[in-house]
């Protein structure tokens, strides 16, 4: 067997392959203004959009964290409930670096509203 044909079988044994060009959301979804320590930035820009981008998870996740962060926890946990029910689920990048599936993230931010935590909330932010 050549090694054209080896490596031709070897490529297509391998499964499809998704090429991503790019990962960044189109749109803002609050995150450097969460970072940055400004919930009512960040609510001002995430609450000045709609359409589509109504149902990603990082979205919803930035802005519940804005409003939690604000003191508004109610409407903070419906934006959690939101991105904790979604089908699609999606491993978020956090403003700690590291990588959450959006349902556990959007389930932390849910814990911390239940046990009334007041500070900690921008850990959560997603890129």
């Amino acid at each position: 067997m050549s090694f054209a044909v080896a490596a031709a079988l070897l490529v297509m044994g391998s499964g499809p392959i998704e090429v991503v060009s790019n990962a960044e959301p189109s749109y803002n979804i609050g995150y450097e203004e969460l970072v940055a320590g400004d919930p009512a930035g960040a609510l001002e820009v995430l609450e000045a959009q709609s359409g589509a981008d109504a149902q990603d998870p990082a979205r919803l996740i930035n802005h519940g964290v804005a409003l939690a962060r604000l003191c508004q926890h109610e409407a903070a946990r419906e934006r959690f409930q939101q991105a904790a029910r979604l089908d699609d689920r999606y491993r978020l990048e956090t403003a700690d670096g590291s990588w959450v599936d959006s349902r556990v993230l959007a389930r932390r931010g849910l814990a911390m509203i239940d046990k009334g935590r007041t500070t900690g909330f921008a850990s959560l932010a997603s890129r």
